[in-house]
């Protein structure tokens, strides 16, 4: 497929910028010893959110005979294309169909992704079973959480990395050249996997041999990544992520990751500065979230916090904590976070009652929780979240209408300084912790208790949303099922159901007709086990003992809690060998707190400057929308050594504007946007390089100027538009004679009245006043037209398309339009 057809058809896709795949540190390679596919079951925003992507990414691609590459799940429009077509599924850098890949490794942080598995594998040319797999076929691997229960996917993936992958990947890749140097078969690639520790593959091993985690002893040695790829599109967390510490030793017994990720492994803070400084360098991005299972227990919390602030301050960079326990927010964290955007706050209480939060062993009190919650609005926030679960073992009616008064509660410590919002998701017992044996409440018990508490919510200012019931059964089954399951996944797959995790696009019916035709009781998988059953994953060991989990399985009947740990003598859960696998805490060394001397100076704003940027963008940039081009724009700006002014208030961001939002789909040699900076002492073509370095393929600047006081803004400059269609290669001498026809009518008219629908209305507007000249050249098939941009608006190039030139709105949508120049009123 050619480039023009590659973009002709993201242009009928929902959002192109998903599958352009030019973004900034993406590495392309050329020819090397193994393609390596990192394939991430769910949309391009929500996998490049995930950290382990971007580190295995780095990873893989630092060894030089290997070039990794990145797939994610299509969304339903794409898939659709793609079907029609009989287009296989490609990777983003180099469009390569996946069946072309040596290996496809896929990321599993979500049961309600495993469809999307099977969908990426058969759109790939795969056979999404291991059995109808041939010589020639990519071996199909897979890590993350999920695979600490793989019993639902051993038809489907050849091999499953259990735990950590920064070193085991080296060794796969090692071993997948040595036997394509060797010609060995798929087959034998496979036996050797096997060999390696820490990998399970299910035709060889059975359920007999016990698997035993990968585990990284010391974060310290692991940088990645330090040139995270900067996405073109907004994803669910479009920053900087800075994993402080790995693994929790607090004990929560509902959680799967403070289980099967310990010990507890901190970096140093000197490391953790070094990697923020080239990680901000390497992108732009104006926020760093300090990454693990419980932020605020990392030892040097506040001296990473005061240095970061005070370092990057005056950058505008802000600080995420996304997971703080109630107990560990500090007055002196607040302090230092509320210095920069405050968005919404969030904390997780868990339960409603002390006496369920001791079950759980949350180890912290509503008295703690109310006490923050004043801190946080006190310091300016202007709303708090706050994560619920409802259906833990041991949980009753005084338990639920615990959760209702705390809200309440948290509603008057508000004191009318802000919104607070509830949210509730249903318990889903996870493989390898406590309550792994426990019963998840049924679908119709879910609605009863999310009904009980809805009915006696009853405040505008007090918020409750809730997770899907229909996902957390679904969710639910696959968390603790067997073998059994993986005919009823391929059966939902064949009937449809994809992204079974986004409420919008979820076929529970389908589900429903699956679950009946496989015959699967859902009780089956969702009842109380007993503590003497044998379990789907007893052949994987996540360094907890099972005695240990016995043990608090024990401790929870008898609301008994128990300590951390870090704090207090070892509980001996197994996860430690006391030798190269234990916690690591930061080094004791001497924190300096960044003084003025280290700080970026900030010139007074009296030396502001105003300065006009021309910029074009082209190739597979014209499929970014406005706002997705004027992020990179401002993110290209913040890496050079140009010093931005900011807004005041809450959420500062740069002072920037555009003369107009040019639409998806047009290339424009010519555009405009204006930019309040202090005074820059070099060269501006200098600056120009630097910034075009800063840029994906497809923007560049092409001009910097300053601006003398008192020159017209872009809106009070903007004169209209010069445009060039480029007509189809099928357009024939007829054609061309009732287009120019066409054209010479309506210049020739006073008035040229459309209709079109707008906001759900439709509105009649004459757009003759503003087209100055319409030109059509017939030895280069285009149509060149010059409109005017008043108060009242401008012609857009699709009303020129439709009404004067006679295309369909389906052959419009495939035409290629320039924007030539923005004309702009000099002086």
């Amino acid at each position: 497929m050619t480039n023009h057809d590659f973009d002709e058809l993201l242009l009928g896709a929902e959002k192109p910028s998903r599958y352009i795949g030019t973004e900034l540190n993406a590495a392309i390679k050329g020819k090397t010893e193994v393609n390596f596919l990192l394939a991430f079951p769910d949309a391009y925003e929500v996998g490049m959110s995930h950290l382990g992507l971007q580190i295995l990414y780095s990873i893989l691609n630092e060894i030089s005979y290997v070039s990794a590459q990145r797939c994610f799940a299509p969304w339903p429009d794409r898939e659709r294309q793609l079907r029609s077509r009989k287009l296989p599924l490609t990777s983003l850098e180099t469009q390569t169909p996946l069946a072309d890949f040596d290996v496809i490794g896929f990321s599993l942080q979500y049961e309600l992704s495993y469809t999307n598995v099977l969908n990426m594998l058969d759109l790939g040319g795969i056979p999404i079973t291991c059995q109808k797999r041939k010589e020639g076929h990519p071996v199909v691997i897979a890590g993350g959480p999920c695979c600490f229960n793989p019993a639902p996917l051993v038809d489907f993936i050849d091999a499953f990395v259990i735990g950590e992958g920064e070193e085991v990947v080296g060794k796969i890749t090692a071993l997948v050249a040595e036997s394509k140097k060797q010609k060995l078969s798929r087959e034998e690639q496979i036996a050797g996997l096997a060999q390696i520790p820490g990998i399970y593959v299910p035709s060889l091993h059975g359920k007999i041999q016990i698997i035993k985690k990968r585990t990284v002893p010391d974060l310290n040695f692991w940088l990645h990544p330090i040139k995270p790829i900067v996405p073109l599109m907004q994803t669910v967390h479009d920053r900087i992520v800075l994993e402080i510490a790995r693994g929790c030793t607090r004990g929560c017994r509902f959680c799967q990751a403070g289980m099967i990720w310990r010990p507890y492994r901190e970096r140093n803070l000197s490391l953790l500065m070094e990697m923020a400084q080239k990680a901000l360098q390497a992108t732009g991005h104006n926020e760093i979230s300090l990454l693990s299972l419980s932020s605020g227990d990392y030892s040097c919390i506040e001296p990473l916090i005061q240095n970061l602030m005070r370092k990057y301050y005056t950058q505008r960079i802000a600080l995420a904590l996304p997971s703080l326990r109630v107990e560990s927010l500090t007055s002196s964290l607040i302090e230092e976070i509320k210095r920069t955007r405050k968005t919404s706050f969030t904390l997780a209480p868990e339960a409603g009652t002390d006496k369920m939060r001791q079950i759980i062993n949350k180890g912290n009190t509503a008295e703690d929780l109310l006490s923050n919650i004043d801190k946080v609005f006190s310091a300016g926030w202007k709303s708090i979240k706050l994560y619920f679960m409802i259906g833990l073992p041991y949980e009753d009616e005084k338990d639920l209408e615990g959760i209702i008064d705390l809200g309440y509660q948290a509603l008057r410590t508000a004191k009318n300084r802000g919104q607070v919002t509830m949210s509730l998701s249903t318990f889903v017992p996870k493989p390898h912790t406590p309550f792994q044996w426990e019963e998840q409440i049924s679908l119709t018990e879910t609605y009863s208790r999310q009904n009980f508490i809805r009915q006696r919510i009853k405040n505008r200012r007090l918020t409750v949303k809730w997770h899907d019931a229909r996902m957390s059964m679904l969710e639910g089954i696959f968390s603790r099922g067997d073998e059994k399951l993986g005919a009823l996944l391929e059966k939902a797959y064949q009937k449809g159901c994809r992204f079974d995790g986004w409420s919008e696009i979820l076929r529970f019916d389908l589900w429903q007709k699956a679950i009946e035709e496989s015959a699967i009781n859902p009780e089956d998988f969702l009842r109380a086990r007993d503590i003497n059953e044998t379990l789907p994953w007893d052949n994987i060991d996540c360094g907890v003992s099972r005695e240990f989990l016995t043990r608090e399985k024990q401790n929870a009947q008898e609301s008994l809690s128990t300590p951390d740990c870090r704090f207090s003598a070892c509980q001996i859960c197994g996860a430690c060998d006391f030798s190269t696998t234990k916690n690591v805490f930061a080094i004791d060394e001497e924190y300096k707190i960044v003084t003025s001397s280290d700080l970026i100076s900030e010139a007074p704003v009296e030396n502001a400057n105003n300065y006009r940027f021309t910029y074009s963008k082209f190739g597979h940039a014209r499929l970014l929308s406005h706002l997705e081009l004027s992020s990179v724009l401002i993110r290209a700006l913040r890496r050079s050594s140009l010093s931005l002014i900011y807004s005041a208030g809450y959420h500062p961001h740069p002072k920037i504007s555009f003369a107009t939002a040019t639409a998806v789909g047009m290339e424009s040699k010519h555009e405009y946007m204006d930019v309040s900076a202090r005074k820059y002492p070099h060269d501006l073509n200098s600056l120009k390089k630097e910034i075009n370095s800063a840029l994906p393929r497809g923007v560049e600047i092409l001009e910097i100027e300053p601006l003398s006081t008192g020159a017209k803004t872009l809106a009070q400059a903007l004169q209209g538009f010069i445009y060039e269609i480029h007509l189809p290669s099928n357009v024939d001498e007829n054609r061309h004679n009732i287009i120019k026809d066409n054209i010479g009518k309506f210049l020739a008219s006073a008035s040229f009245n459309i209709s079109r629908l707008s906001k759900g209305k439709t509105i009649t507007k004459d757009i003759r006043p503003f087209v100055e000249s319409i030109t059509l050249n017939a030895d280069k098939k285009t149509v060149e037209f010059t409109v005017r941009h008043t108060q009242e608006g401008s012609a857009r190039p699709v009303d020129i398309i439709v009404h004067v030139l006679e295309f369909g709105k389906e052959e419009a949508l495939h035409l290629y339009v320039t924007k030539t120049k923005t004309i702009l009123l000099l002086g």
